[in-house]
């Protein structure tokens, strides 16, 4: 019978750690490159809970603008090697271009989360870094002219890195670890069967 209680323990002290120490799912990044007066990828896919960084590779500068969004959002206008980052946190689409060249226009799709998380708190959370890192080899073609562009100056002085951070989501389930919990617990029955086996 204490063999058994034993068993019982163990069990249960098995189901309750992968359900207590499962690590939160980690979010993706994705990068999208401002090079050649365009976005590449123009279209990208992600989920919520998903980063993009937009690294600047062209000399002139660059920002995001959302134009058509399920959350509005506006970079810091960046220089060459300079990158900006934003979190995605609610699905749709986010249409967006470059205020400075108007005919860069791209979208993300921002789709649910892979797996269930808690409710989304009511202001959006993002997080916006801006860093300098080297500078690319200027491109060579010529950017696309326009009546409302501002003249560029040919050594633009670096921005101080920009920062916002919001409040965490709560952690989630591997679902991995769940299974991995379900066959333990599926197979610690299976042996407290057999040994409970009567003359066995």
């Amino acid at each position: 019978m204490k063999r058994l209680a034993g068993l019982l323990l163990t069990a249960a002290f098995l189901i309750l750690q992968a359900f207590c120490l499962a690590p939160p799912v980690d979010a993706a990044t994705q990068q999208v490159m401002m090079q050649d007066y365009a976005y590449g990828p123009a279209a990208l896919t992600v989920r919520a809970g998903d980063t993009v960084t937009w690294m600047q590779h062209d000399q002139a500068p660059h920002d995001v603008v959302t134009t058509s969004a399920p959350v509005a959002f506006r970079s810091p206008q960046l220089s060459a090697g300079q990158s900006w980052s934003y979190t995605f946190t609610k699905p749709g689409t986010y249409s967006y271009y470059c205020s400075v060249h108007p005919d860069m226009r791209a979208t993300v799709t921002v789709l649910a989360a892979a797996t269930p998380t808690k409710q989304p708190s009511p202001t959006p959370s993002k997080q916006t870094t801006v860093r300098t890192t080297a500078s690319s080899a200027p491109s060579s073609s010529s950017p696309p002219t326009s009546s409302s562009a501002a003249p560029v100056s040919e050594t633009p002085a670096p921005a101080p890195p920009v920062t916002q951070q919001a409040a965490a989501t709560g952690p989630s389930l591997d679902p991995m670890l769940l299974v991995a919990g379900v066959v333990t617990a599926v197979a610690v029955l299976c042996l407290l069967l057999v040994g409970s086996r009567p003359g066995g």
